[in-house]
């Protein structure tokens, strides 16, 4: 494991807040599934061009989530303030609206999405809206639109306006007939969540569309990520939320996964950098569309005794549920992500030994809602 950088240095910018384009061209296409408005076959479009030296207008849909703030923070600060518009369905929190363009989009609604990338300019579209695993679980019929026709929509016009498009995936697209440890990027998939079902498409559907119409699409299956940021967000990695909160406030802390279940994990920080890495990695070094990426894995068990170097005192019991319990057994244990590193250079910089642990129980003392787990 490379040796941990500038831990402090992250947390303190943590607390503190709250690429190029494309130069395929492809050709027109019909918009498919339930896009109100279809393109004709014949139709032509301008397709927007830049240097190298120019910066890409950027949109990330699902933008108030913690992966799409956080995202939209380090490219402002890469190519401008005004050049990255976060879009979502709720109402921004005063310092993210605050802090750069934010604009009411629903990913259901074509037209609207459509006029967005239009009147913007937009050449690089992050497209961040989904239903978690859990929460999925708990409403199949929503997750379903949000997960697949969202997606569709973006697909279709991400094509015609010749975008450079990421959609992220997840551990949660392996099922329990994929091989666990490691999980290479080309095995048997199978997931028996909608959530992850729904993520396979994503995968295969920008494959296509990159074969068959030349489409920009680079993708990467996260692992949990952990944040400095944000509350727990229906994933079933929560539990390594729950425990910092739980270790502060009551010095007791439950567990709904077995003490020995052990999952792929990932700092925030190192997230952003590999999402942006391969957004801006040139197209012919990518030898695939998605890949996976790793940082470090761990159980239950080993972060509760990590924690209890500190917090001597907190208790540790576990009543496991069922569903998250059935949904982890069929996750990676630990990925391959060897494409990625050789590919375009990926390297993590942060792993999760006591110096981390010690730096996100100071963190979570300042305060409420520490660290958060995104999957």
């Amino acid at each position: 494991m490379p040796i941990v950088k500038n831990v402090s240095r992250a947390v303190s910018q943590l607390l503190q807040s709250s690429g190029c384009g494309c130069g395929i061209s492809i050709v027109p296409v019909r918009c498919i599934g339930v896009s109100p408005r279809q393109v004709a076959s014949d139709a032509s479009f301008h397709s927007v061009s830049f240097s190298e030296s120019d910066h890409p207008r950027v949109l990330i849909t699902g933008g108030l989530g913690q992966l799409g703030v956080g995202l939209a923070k380090l490219l402002r600060k890469r190519f401008g303030k005004n050049n990255v518009i976060l879009s979502d369905i709720r109402k921004p929190a005063d310092h993210v609206f605050h802090s750069g363009p934010f604009i009411y989009s629903d990913i259901l609604d074509y037209k609207n999405l459509r006029e967005i990338v239009v009147n913007n300019r937009i050449t690089w579209l992050f497209h961040y809206s989904a239903l978690l695993s859990a929460v999925g679980e708990a409403n199949v019929p929503l997750a379903r639109a949000v997960n697949i026709t969202g997606l569709h929509n973006v697909l279709d016009i991400a094509a015609e306006h010749n975008l450079r498009l990421f959609v992220p995936s997840t551990i949660g697209a392996f099922g329990p007939t994929s091989p666990r440890d490691p999980t290479p990027d080309l095995c048997i998939q199978r997931p028996r969540t909608i959530y992850g079902v729904s993520k396979v498409h994503a995968e295969l559907m920008g494959e296509y569309y990159h074969y068959r119409y030349g489409l920009d699409f680079r993708c990467l299956r996260y692992p949990g990520i952990i944040s400095a940021d944000s509350q727990p967000g229906g994933g079933t990695t929560d539990y390594a939320v729950q425990i910092f909160h739980d270790a502060i406030k009551t010095g007791k802390f439950q567990c709904n996964l077995k003490p020995d279940t052990r999952l792929p994990m990932m700092y925030i920080d190192d997230c952003l950098k590999a999402t942006l890495e391969v957004m801006e990695a040139p197209a012919e070094a990518l030898t695939m569309r998605t890949y996976n990426i790793s940082a470090m894995s761990f159980t239950p068990e080993e972060l509760a005794q990590e924690v209890q170097k500190h917090i001597p005192e907190l208790q540790v019991t576990y009543n496991v549920d069922e569903v998250r319990q059935a949904i982890a057994d069929s996750w990676p244990m630990n990925f391959d992500d060897s494409n990625a590193r050789r590919d375009w250079g990926w390297k993590h910089d942060y792993d999760l030994p006591e110096q981390e642990i010690q730096e996100l129980l100071h963190v979570s003392k300042l305060q409420a809602g520490v660290v958060a787990i995104l999957v």
